[in-house]
Formats: C-alpha cells, structure tokens, sequence
C-alpha cells in the first residue's frame, strides 16, 4: 500500500470515527428521551438503569471522541511526515 492509499484509508477511518460519534450521541439523546418518559410513567427499573446505561454511553463517547482526536493528529503527522501536500489536489 503506497503512502496516498494510506492516507485514503486515514481519512475513511477518520469519517467513520465521527460517523460513530454521531451514532453514540444519537444513542444518548435516546437514552434521555426514554428517561424523560418515564418521569410520567414512574418505573422503577428504568429509574434504576438508565443512568447506568447514560453513564456508559457518555464514557463510550468520550472514549471515541479522544481517539478521533489522537487520530487526526497522527493523520495529520503522517500528512506532514511523508511531504503528501506536493501530491495531493488541494482543490479536490
């Protein structure tokens, strides 16, 4: 794989980093609406649950969204490193 293919398949994986941000937040906007029903309904169970559940989804997205980070950097580096500005279009 030359050094373009890589930075092809960077940028893809970097896309379907934000994708799955956007699909925990989606999860978590969710999770909120369920709770905000239940104030009128008054399970308990869901009481019990769903802010472990909102937890876990929060430490998922920080997760997801401080590996996304660390990845645009090492993309970025990878960028720079291998002198790619000459052989790519910015216009493109």
């Amino acid at each position: 794989m030359n050094k373009l293919q890589q930075l092809d398949l960077m940028d893809k994986v970097q896309r379907e980093l934000e994708d799955l941000k956007n699909s925990q937040k989606s999860i978590l906007k969710k999770v909120s609406q369920i709770a905000a029903h239940n104030i009128t309904l008054g399970v308990s169970l869901l009481d019990d649950k769903l802010p472990e559940l909102e937890e876990q989804v929060n430490a998922t997205l920080k997760t997801t969204s401080d590996l996304s980070e660390v990845f645009a950097e090492h993309r970025t580096k990878f960028f720079s490193d291998n002198n790619l500005a000459a052989t790519v279009d910015p216009t493109a």
